[in-house]
């Protein structure tokens, strides 16, 4: 088996374990999610306010990172927002370029953004850092950070929990996916020592469609533009 490289350096297990998964699942997991947004208001209205503090600042495109079928990029570029996505999945890429054709959506990790220093007005990660392990997640972070300019915004969804879990069955396939689930205080203290500082947040209990908590956090670098 060859092994790949991310910036010369061997690419963790979990990197390469995930990418498999998600290349398996693409096509079922795009049928389950793409319309999910038109059930949820409340988490549409946190894209509202994140596509307008984005809008308001100009100060560069939006990067969806870990974009899967391209759903929630299609959301924001409705919404006004230049955005593009990237997703360490070639399959989920190649389904989200089906999907949008007008969009651009590249093959990427979340932990070497290859993007310049400052490139972005915003970042979302919409339900993708939970796949990180809890040591790389700072190194994530700080992609998220060196990436956004001065004054830029994060929207970031996810799970939580104080658990982590291996799924070895997902959207009717094998998989091998690690899911680390984090308290919101957690993530907050993550960011803020990246230099994200939290904003906002909203918690939403289990409801249809979702078996656990979950949690927005809009977050905004340190400085202005």
């Amino acid at each position: 088996m060859v092994t790949a490289t991310v910036i010369g350096m061997v690419e963790p297990p979990y990197l390469a374990a995930t990418r498999e998964s998600y290349d398996t699942v693409a096509v079922d997991y795009a049928e389950l999610v793409g319309d999910a947004l038109t059930s949820m208001p409340l988490t549409r209205a946190m894209l509202a306010a994140f596509a307008e503090l984005v809008q308001a600042a100009g100060q560069g495109p939006v990067a969806d990172i870990g974009c899967g079928p391209g759903h929630v990029a299609a959301h924001l570029n409705a919404l006004g927002v230049p955005v593009f996505g990237i997703d360490l999945s070639p399959k989920m890429v190649e389904v989200a370029r089906r999907r949008y054709s007008g969009l651009r959506f590249e093959v990427g990790s979340m932990t070497a953004l290859d993007l310049k220093d400052g490139e972005l007005g915003g970042v979302i990660a919409w339900y993708s850092t939970h796949h990180i392990p809890a040591e790389q997640l700072p190194t994530v972070f700080a992609e998220f950070h060196r990436t956004l300019a001065p004054g830029g915004h994060l929207l970031l969804g996810t799970h939580v929990g104080d658990e982590h879990r291996h799924l070895q069955h997902a959207y009717g396939h094998p998989v091998s996916i690690g899911s680390y689930l984090r308290p919101p205080d957690r993530i907050t203290e993550l960011l803020a020592e990246a230099g994200l500082v939290v904003t906002a947040r909203l918690l939403e209990e289990p409801g249809e469609g979702q078996k656990r908590q979950h949690v927005c956090l809009l977050a905004r670098k340190h400085g202005s533009s």
